[in-house]
């Protein structure tokens, strides 16, 4: 099994920024396409940004333009920067291989607000 660890969120005001990240266990890092998820109090886990093992990225509408994610895969980790965030964004924000989903992480809370 593969551990996740993710890290970076916090408090932030409409229009900010942050960076989150996360770190994985595991030596097959490399070979999985990795995601970000995020779940907002009463809705679905939604996936909402995808970096294939190519480097190519998918990005769900709603933060399309706004968010961006890489992957160093000699550090195994995901990282996922936010930019122009908006209250909509506040959710627990996961990282999970997308083809091989391992246990989820604790997750890293995001909450922007004024």
């Amino acid at each position: 099994q593969v551990r996740l660890v993710e890290s970076g969120g916090g408090l932030v005001q409409p229009g900010g920024s942050l960076r989150l990240s996360c770190a994985a266990s595991g030596s097959r890092f490399s070979l999985d396409v990795m995601g970000w998820y995020r779940q907002a109090p009463g809705k679905e886990r939604e996936l909402v940004a995808t970096i294939l093992t190519g480097m190519g990225t998918i990005y769900a509408d709603s933060v399309k333009g706004r968010f961006t994610i890489s992957r160093d895969n000699a550090k195994s980790t995901v990282n996922l920067q936010m930019n122009s965030l908006k209250p909509e964004d506040t959710a627990v924000y996961y990282c999970n291989s997308v083809g091989n989903p391992q246990p989820w992480g604790q997750g890293t809370q995001v909450t922007v607000a004024s």
